[in-house]
C-alpha cells in the first residue's frame, strides 16, 4: 500500500469536524489522563477556543501527568510570557521546532516545518487531523471569519496510537538531544537519546487496560487503520505513495478536500487517468485568498485537470483548511498533509488511513453534501478567458514555486 505502517485490525474511528468537536473531546481526554499527555501542533493560538486546551495541559500537569508540548516556531513564533511562566510553573514541558533565528526563512533548511496535528493520552487515546488549535473563527491571515473554518480529524483508538506516541517521543527526544549539542553538552545529548526507548517503553507497558474511572475510552470496533508519517528520513513519500495507489484502483469514485491543492505530475497523471477509465474525481478545495503563492500557483494545475474532467470546487462560506479524501468507500484518510510540495516534500506531517466501509461512507456523504451545498464549481472556460495580467500572475507563482523547491533539492 506504500505505507510506513501495516493496516491493522481493532480501531474505533470517531469524525471530529472543527475545533467545536475536536477541543471538547481533547479536554475530555486530558482531564482524565493518568500518566502521559503529549501534544503537537503548528498553530496554538492562545485565545478563545484554544484556551480550553491550554488549561487542560496546565491542570493535567499539576496534578502529576507528564505534559509535552511542542509547536512549530513558525506556525507558533512564541508562547505568550504569561502562559509560558504558567507553563513552567504546573511543570509543563514545551518547546519550539526549529526556532528561526535572525535570519528568519531565508535559510532554505528552515523551510522544513513540524505540520502535524496529534495528541496522545496515557499510550490509548489519539487524535490526528488537519485542526490547529486555534477558534473556528479565528485566522492568522484572513482575520475573523464570517463562519467557521472546514476542517477535520479523528478520535481514535487502536494499535496506531502507539505509533502515534513513538513518533512523537521520537522527536522530542531528538530535540532534547539536538539542544544540549547546541549547549554543547554531548554527555546530555547522548542521555536524551538512550533515555527515550525505555520512557516510552514503560509509558505503553503501563498503559491502562480499562478506561479511568469516570470515563469510557472509546471501544474499539474492528476498523483497520495504519498511520502514515513523513519525515526528513526514511519516510519521505508514504503519505503520496498511499494516496497514488488508492486513486489508482479508484473504480467509482474520488472526492478530495484539501486547502492547498497543487499535486505533482504523478498525482495529476494519477487523477487524470482515473477520469479516464471512468471514474468520477471531485475536489473541494480553499477559495479564499491568502498569499500570493498559494492561491496563483495551483491555477494552471486547476486547468490542466478541469480539462481532462476533473470536477473542481472552491469552498465558498468561509476558509477551508481540511485534508481528507475517500475513494469508492472502502478508502479513506484523514490528516495533516496537503498535497502540496511544502506538505509532500518538506513538512513533518502525519494522516491516518482506514479501509472501514462505514467510515468511508460517512465521510464521503458529508463531502457530498459540502460540494453540493457549500461548493463553487470552477469553470474551465472562466479561467481560460481571464484576464492576461491574472494568467501572468499564474505563471509566476508557479514558477517561483518550483524554483523554491529547487533550492532545497527537489523537483516537483
Amino acid at each position: 500500500m506504500g505505507l510506513n505502517a501495516r493496516l491493522l485490525p481493532g480501531h474505533h474511528l470517531r469524525l471530529l469536524e472543527g475545533a467545536a468537536q475536536l477541543v471538547p473531546a481533547m479536554v475530555r481526554a486530558i482531564d482524565r489522563a493518568q500518566r502521559l499527555v503529549h501534544v503537537e501542533t503548528y498553530i496554538f493560538h492562545f485565545a478563545n477556543a484554544a484556551l480550553a486546551v491550554a488549561q487542560a495541559l496546565e491542570r493535567a500537569a499539576q496534578r502529576g501527568v507528564t505534559v509535552r508540548l511542542v509547536v512549530d516556531a513558525v506556525g507558533t513564533p512564541r508562547l505568550p510570557p504569561g502562559w509560558a511562566q504558567r507553563f513552567d510553573a504546573a511543570g509543563v514541558q514545551w518547546r519550539m521546532y526549529r526556532p528561526l533565528g535572525w535570519l528568519g526563512l531565508a535559510i532554505p533548511s528552515r523551510w522544513r516545518r513540524l505540520h502535524r496535528k496529534l495528541c496522545v493520552v496515557d499510550g490509548v487515546l489519539g487524535f490526528c487531523g488537519g485542526i490547529n488549535l486555534i477558534d473556528d473563527c479565528d485566522d492568522v491571515v484572513l482575520g475573523r471569519l464570517p463562519q467557521p473554518r472546514l476542517d477535520f480529524a479523528l478520535q481514535v483508538s487502536g494499535p496506531v496510537v502507539a505509533e502515534m506516541l513513538e513518533q512523537m517521543e521520537q522527536l522530542w527526544w531528538r530535540m532534547q538531544a539536538v539542544r544540549s549539542v547546541a549547549e554543547r553538552d554531548l554527555r546530555r545529548a547522548w542521555e536524551a537519546l538512550r533515555e527515550g526507548v525505555p520512557w516510552l517503553d514503560e509509558v505503553l507497558r503501563a498503559a491502562p487496560p480499562a478506561p479511568p474511572e469516570g470515563m469510557r475510552w472509546p471501544e474499539a470496533r474492528g476498523a483497520a487503520a495504519a498511520l502514515l508519517w513523513r519525515d526528513n528520513l526514511r519516510h519521505r513519500h508514504a503519505i503520496e505513495r498511499a494516496y497514488l495507489k488508492a486513486i489508482g484502483s479508484a473504480r467509482q469514485q474520488v472526492i478530495i478536500a484539501n486547502a492547498y491543492f497543487i499535486p505533482g505530475r504523478r498525482l495529476r497523471r494519477a487523477l487524470i487517468q482515473a477520469v479516464r477509465r471512468g471514474v468520477r474525481v471531485q475536489l473541494l478545495i480553499q477559495g479564499k485568498y491568502e498569499r500570493f503563492l498559494q492561491y496563483h500557483a495551483p491555477r494552471p494545475v486547476h486547468q490542466a485537470l478541469l480539462a481532462a474532467g476533473v470536477e473542481i470546487h472552491e469552498y465558498a462560506p468561509s476558509a477551508l483548511h481540511a485534508k481528507v479524501a475517500v475513494v469508492d468507500d472502502r478508502w479513506a484518510t484523514v490528516g495533516s498533509s496537503n498535497l502540496d510540495p511544502i506538505s509532500l516534500l518538506l513538512a513533518r506531517e502525519a494522516n491516518v488511513v482506514t479501509t472501514d466501509r462505514g467510515f468511508a461512507t460517512a465521510l464521503r456523504r458529508r463531502l457530498e453534501h459540502l460540494l453540493r451545498t457549500r461548493g463553487q464549481a470552477l469553470d474551465l472556460a472562466t479561467l481560460r478567458r481571464r484576464p492576461w495580467h491574472e494568467k501572468a500572475r499564474d505563471a509566476l507563482a508557479f514558477a517561483v514555486m518550483r524554483a523554491v523547491l529547487f533550492l532545497t533539492g527537489h523537483r516537483y
